[in-house]
């Protein structure tokens, strides 16, 4: 296949690394990564084994034209890219895949292209990138794909094929709406609590609501107004129990939106995540960096679903207005 990468951060590069080296004819579009990656390649970094692959590059998608899939690993807050980066590299037949967090992005692309050549697909896996061109992947690495707004179709099945046959492991669901809700189950409390250590003292005792206390501060160890990795935050009974009120809170909306998520899948999604030792989730790293957070994606549209389907959040609901605040006082990148 023709593999076109917008989105060469640690899941683009990882994932497009994977399918190079299965030997697809795989195209990086890159900016500031361009000559460290076209001098160097792409190394993994990975307890599964270390490799290194060089994949075509380019710094304009005319350089790569039509593709046979389009693989987007861009952080959604660059969306607004969509137009003037995907249209050269989309044909007829071209597939076009998003693996971003959170809500609306597939709705994005269908503003572009048709419905029918859009995927979606959710990234279980455990990935920093650590320099131009570097990525280490500590853990994990399935990938589920899905139709948007469709039942799987042959394609999804042989797209899945393709990442298996490259040592990824893929299934395909026929929901993709559904999987989308079961990842925010992770995705809400551990990237937004993540960063909102970085409040203060006083964001537990926001957060926790009324059943908080003035009490309530940063566990101990952590420094003052510092994000916190996922085994502080489930090594804190204060923080776990908001990781778990914000999970309840994210299956009650998913459910009541008429999606089949189970009561009990929380329990072993925290007991996976114990698994993982002191991880970064991808929003710490953005807001350590300067760089925008995926509000939008990850927290407020699932709130406003949430609100409309007629479900009380009022932890994810605080949880959007620390991040709000820390992303308006939040100094810009470079």
């Amino acid at each position: 296949m023709k593999i076109a990468v917008v989105g060469c951060g640690a899941v683009g590069s990882y994932y497009g690394a994977q399918l190079a080296r299965a030997g697809h004819a795989v195209h990086f579009l890159l900016r500031s990564d361009y000559e460290a990656v076209r001098r160097q390649g792409v190394r993994i970094q990975s307890p599964e084994g270390q490799f290194q692959v060089h994949p075509h590059c380019a710094r304009r998608p005319e350089e790569i034209g039509p593709a046979d899939l389009v693989l987007i690993g861009l952080k959604t807050t660059a969306n607004g890219q969509f137009p003037a980066l995907l249209p050269p590299l989309v044909g007829p037949e071209s597939a076009v895949l998003t693996l971003q967090n959170g809500l609306g992005n597939e709705e994005q692309l269908a503003r572009l292209f048709p419905a029918a050549q859009i995927l979606g697909g959710l990234c279980f896996v455990c990935l920093n990138r650590i320099a131009p061109g570097v990525i280490r992947h500590i853990g994990f690495g399935q990938v589920v794909l899905g139709e948007f707004q469709r039942p799987p179709a042959p394609r999804t099945r042989a797209i899945a094929a393709r990442f298996a046959e490259a040592g990824v492991p893929c299934t395909v669901t026929d929901d993709l709406a559904r999987t989308h809700w079961e990842k925010l189950v992770w995705n809400i409390p551990f990237n937004g609590l993540g960063v909102a250590g970085a409040a203060g003292p006083e964001v537990l005792h926001q957060l926790a609501g009324s059943e908080g206390s003035a009490e309530d501060a940063l566990p101990p160890g952590s420094p003052p107004g510092g994000c916190l990795t996922t085994d502080i935050l489930l090594a804190d009974a204060r923080w776990s129990r908001l990781v778990r009120e914000l999970m309840r809170e994210v299956i009650a909306a998913a459910r009541a939106l008429g999606h089949a998520v189970p009561d009990d899948f929380a329990g072993p999604l925290i007991e996976r995540t114990r698994a993982m030792g002191a991880y970064k989730a991808s929003t710490l790293i953005d807001f350590e960096r300067g760089q925008p957070l995926e509000l939008q994606s990850l927290f407020q549209e699932p709130l406003r679903q949430a609100l409309r389907a007629g479900v009380a959040v009022p932890r994810l609901a605080a949880l959007c207005q620390v991040l709000e605040r820390l992303a308006d006082r939040q100094p810009a990148a470079g």
